[in-house]
This record gives structure tokens, sequence and C-alpha cells, in this order.
């Protein structure tokens, strides 16, 4: 299950260098995740200040 990121995203960039894979790039709005290149590993939310990188369910 790849991660997504909210409307609670500020785009402050945290969590782009943190994607070993380089899944995570800056949207109009808000920061994006490609799910076919996520692995899943939540490194993302782990530095996310709002909490906005979560699981895809």
């Amino acid at each position: 299950m790849a991660y997504k990121i909210t409307d609670e995203c500020i785009l402050c960039g945290s969590c782009e260098p943190e994607c070993e894979v380089g899944a995570i790039s800056e949207g109009d709005d808000k920061y994006v995740i490609d799910a076919s290149k996520c692995t899943d590993c939540g490194a993302c939310a782990d530095v996310c200040p709002t909490d906005a990188c979560v699981p895809d369910e």
C-alpha cells in the first residue's frame, strides 16, 4: 500500500528528500506521491510536521 499526502500539506518540502525512491514531487497545492514508485516505507510520515503523509487505504 502506498502513502498519499492529504490537504493538510503546507508545502514545507520536508518529505521530498526523505523519499529514497523519488516518489514525492511538488504539486500545485501540495506535494504528491507517485503510488507506482512508493515502497510504503513511511519515511515521509516520520518527518511531516502536519501529519499529511498517510497510508492510502
